[in-house]
């Protein structure tokens, strides 16, 4: 059986001192979490499977995504690292893993070009291109009935809309639909963050992560309104996730990795303890 992944998530914002962990609500009323070296190698001691480290505003700002904490972050830290934020070339990719990570995350980049993650995972391979997506629900049925329609829990209906630069700008385009594309193009993995959820720490979105997970053959990371532990479960047994992305309850002390881990193999979830 293959165990499920706890991945803390370092959403990361350029300062004066060249980088700073930050947690806000749908990417904005951002509050800061601390260093992301030092909070990475806190997470690699307490047993973190993976780590992420999200450059959130580099695709607003224009501008690369910072190597020197990635440097900085791979020195500390010995287990697989997912960077993601402001990638757009295969160069950006080279030197993100020369740089030390493991894998790569792109979202935009990937959204206003497809075939740029078909070019990446045939040139570093399927393992090290993981596609972001970021997604909101959309209520507006009726006019959109080629979209990939959802019945929620409430007895209400939407479809998930693909959402970019950090949240910022709608697409139009439906998330099963991407998701679908892109793992066809090469994708070896999708790390999906529900817009609605992020920050809010209500748990995660389970009608979208379930429905992905069930459709597609790669690996689903869930992303987006960890609060608990609980959460955690559900994201695994309710939601069929691979793995499970958290920031708040681990930056601000609420939960160790251990915690985590200890809780989920009680309750019968296989974990790498």
């Amino acid at each position: 059986m293959l165990t499920k992944r706890i991945i803390p998530c370092l959403d990361v914002t350029l300062d004066k001192q060249g980088g700073c962990v930050v947690k806000g609500i749908e990417f904005v009323n951002l509050r800061e979490a601390g260093d992301p070296v030092a909070l990475a190698k806190k997470y690699n001691e307490q047993g973190a499977d993976e780590l992420v480290f999200l450059d959130i505003t580099a695709s607003h700002e224009r501008r690369r995504t910072m190597i020197d904490v990635i440097e900085r972050t791979a020195d500390e830290v010995f287990i697989p690292l997912t960077v993601g934020g402001g990638i757009s070339s295969t160069e950006a990719i080279r030197n993100i893993l020369r740089a030390g990570a493991d894998k790569v995350s792109i979202n935009t980049a990937a959204v206003r070009d497809p075939d740029f993650v078909k070019e990446s995972s045939g040139i570093f391979g399927s393992q090290c291109i993981v596609t972001a997506i970021d997604c909101r629900r959309n209520t507006n049925i009726h006019d959109n009935e080629d979209k990939t329609i959802i019945e929620l829990e409430n007895g209400g209906q939407v479809w998930y809309e693909v959402v970019i630069y950090g949240g910022r700008t709608p697409t139009g385009l439906d998330t099963v639909q991407w998701a679908e594309k892109v793992e066809k193009l090469g994708s070896g993995e999708i790390l999906l963050t529900s817009m609605d959820k992020d920050g809010t720490k209500d748990g995660y979105d389970l009608p979208i992560t379930r429905l992905l997970s069930e459709t597609l053959d790669i690996p689903i990371i869930a992303s987006g309104g960890a609060g608990n532990i609980g959460h955690m479960y559900d994201a695994f047994t309710r939601g069929k996730a691979d793995a499970a992305l958290a920031a708040s309850i681990f930056h601000f002390a609420e939960y160790t990795i251990g915690e985590a881990k200890e809780y989920l193999e009680k309750k019968g979830v296989a974990v790498r303890i």
